[in-house]
């Protein structure tokens, strides 16, 4: 694998862990304040799928490196710095209600503000771009069918568990 592309994916897999980190203070933070955490029978199939993603780009492309090498894509990459950007505009604009679970406060009014104003569910637009631009920049294109498919999949279960979530909460 060519340099540029190990620091690439550790670069990935380090904003990952640290989001992971976040959500987990964001987590105890909202459940200190009366946070009540949903649909959590689903979480670990999330957890699975960015687990298995990266193994699958991994392996796909050390597969494709034994006969080609992949050939660095600006057009992916402007695609992919687009998706972090507005990642962490989703990750700032909901602040400590940030999470990777289904957490929700009673009496707290339902932010609409940064992404959030024009799209419901904007991270899981970012990560459904995410999972097809990754595999992309390293050649790993069944990865970039595959995993967006996937993670839409799961959507169907997350989305609605989420909704029920939002809706069910005594308000303001």
């Amino acid at each position: 694998m060519a340099l540029w592309m190990w620091m690439l994916i550790l670069f990935i897999i380090g904003q990952r862990l640290v989001e992971l980190v976040i959500a987990k203070q964001n987590e105890k933070w909202m459940k200190a304040r009366g946070g009540i955490e949903t649909g959590s029978a689903h979480y670990k199939w999330f957890i699975y799928l960015h687990i298995l993603f990266f193994i699958s780009v991994f392996l796909e492309t050390s597969m494709k490196l034994v006969n080609q090498e992949v050939v660095f894509s600006y057009f992916y990459f402007f695609v992919f710095l687009l998706a972090q950007l507005a990642r962490f505009w989703c990750i700032y604009s909901l602040g400590r209600f940030w999470n990777t679970k289904i957490i929700v406060m009673p009496r707290v009014a339902l932010i609409k503000k940064g992404p959030y104003k024009y799209i419901k569910h904007p991270n899981y637009v970012i990560v459904a771009v995410e999972l097809f631009v990754i595999p992309m920049l390293f050649g790993a294109y069944l990865s970039a069918i595959v995993f967006p498919i996937l993670h839409v999949l799961l959507l169907r279960i997350r989305i609605p568990a989420e909704e029920k979530a939002l809706t069910s909460i005594p308000k303001l």
